[in-house]
């Protein structure tokens, strides 16, 4: 499968941030990682409606946004609005799946569901071949620049060989922890959706970074 980029905004110069936004964009990302928290769900707040607004104007990308929040299902339809292009949401909200699927997708977004490290892939290996995208943290969600944590690497390939089986073109997508190295890791299990923050953002070329993770090889 073919591997693609998505720069996590979470890393970059809030100062300059339409200046990193087109840095990205011009640096061969796939996609935008933006994540949402809300002091609730996860122990951290971060970016909201208005800052995703200002981002669709500049972004020539599409947006993929990771709701860490306690209640998708409320917010999809708002975040749509205000230009998400892919949704994902976690499994560990506890919100009525279907429905939260079935809004983002009436709402004209893709939709993804994310898992915690502590979660096993079973929680959400029913919904493969349902969800356009499963994101797999490498990390606990609410803060970047932690490290990477390697037992995640069965969860992912469990999914994959779900998919494969099903025979379903699933995009699973990691974050956390993310640099050239554990990439290759993760593509190596199965993951073909790569989410990087300090390690992209940190790069004196931006592009470079982006072209070595998509040259990785994938299953």
């Amino acid at each position: 499968m073919e591997i693609k980029v998505s720069p996590s905004l979470l890393s970059c110069n809030f100062l300059q941030l339409e200046k990193e936004v087109r840095r990205a964009c011009a640096g061969g990302a796939d996609m935008l990682h933006y994540d949402v928290m809300d002091g609730v769900f996860v122990n951290n707040i971060s970016f909201g409606l208005p800052v995703l607004q200002a981002v669709k104007k500049v972004s020539s990308l599409p947006l993929d946004v990771h709701l860490m929040i306690c209640d998708p299902l409320k917010y999809a339809e708002k975040f749509a609005e205000c230009g998400a292009d892919i949704i994902t949401f976690h499994i560990e909200t506890g919100c009525d799946v279907g429905k939260t699927i079935d809004k983002i997708r009436s709402c004209g977004a893709k939709a993804g569901v994310s898992l915690k490290p502590e979660t096993p892939a079973e929680a959400v290996a029913d919904l493969v071949g349902e969800v356009d995208m499963i994101l797999v943290m490498t990390v606990e969600p609410g803060f970047g620049g932690q490290a990477f944590i390697p037992s995640c690497l069965d969860k992912i390939s469990k999914l994959r060989n779900e998919a494969q089986k099903k025979g379903v073109l699933l995009d699973i997508e990691v974050d956390g922890g993310i640099n050239a190295q554990t990439a290759e890791q993760t593509i190596a299990a199965g993951a073909n959706v790569i989410v990087s923050g300090s390690y992209l953002f940190s790069a004196d070329d931006m592009a470079k970074e982006i072209a070595r993770l998509k040259a990785l090889q994938a299953l």
